[in-house]
């Protein structure tokens, strides 16, 4: 299984201060950082474009900057966020006619391509798409909100999806957002999830360093 990685969600931080916020949790060990895109259609809610992922990418983020688009149609903004400096899109199924054209898309403009499952969403999509994905995101919140509770069935859904890449022979990331936090981390890390999202639980603490610090001994302890 690949390093874990940890990716604090810019959902939960403070954007009168996004650009200090980001180095913050840089300085204290992100691996990554989440960037939620959400349109109010596709998702109840309304967040951030391609603008701020520019000024974040213009400021000097060191580290991978992934995006997750909870937007329809999807195919349109993909080139928007891939010159702002996306590192990963991740689109979900539904948002996108034509699925394989998307991870295509994505990675003609030179991004790594994920895709989403929200928790009702069935596998199957993985069956054409595996194999040319390099992230598969478990939703374990319905999409829209920050600081929602952790949906336990995701963890059948991760060790699902670890089958499946492990069986593919494919270094592909498998990625859990919703509800992350450090008392319940370890057991994500044992049902096969190898890249952490946490918003609330990071932004919302008093010391990103030891959040992180106490999210990785939980994640080794598995």
């Amino acid at each position: 299984m690949a390093t874990p990685w940890i990716a604090p969600s810019i959902l939960s931080a403070d954007f009168a201060r996004l650009g200090d916020e980001v180095d913050a949790v840089i300085a204290a060990g992100a691996d990554l950082v989440h960037f939620d895109v959400m349109d109010n259609h596709y998702v109840p809610n309304l967040t951030v474009g391609p603008l701020v992922c520019e000024a974040l990418h213009k400021h000097g983020v060191k580290v991978p900057i992934d995006v997750h688009l909870m937007v329809r149609p999807v195919d349109r903004i993909v080139p928007d966020f891939a010159a702002a400096g996306a590192g990963y899109i991740t689109f979900h199924p539904e948002a996108s006619e034509h699925i394989d054209r998307t991870i295509e898309l994505i990675r003609e403009h030179g991004c790594r391509p994920g895709l989403a499952f929200n928790p009702a969403t069935p596998l199957d999509y993985l069956d054409y798409t595996l194999e040319k994905l390099d992230l598969v995101l478990v939703m374990s919140v319905n999409p829209g909100f920050g600081g929602q509770k952790f949906i336990p069935s995701a963890l059948c859904k991760l060790e699902q999806v670890r089958k499946r890449i492990e069986a593919s022979g494919r270094e592909v990331r498998l990625e859990i957002d919703g509800g992350v936090k450090v008392e319940n981390i370890q057991s994500i890390a044992r049902a096969g999830a190898d890249t952490f999202v946490a918003g609330s639980a990071i932004f919302g603490s008093p010391d990103y360093a030891a959040t992180l610090r106490a999210m990785r001994e939980q994640i080794t302890r598995k």
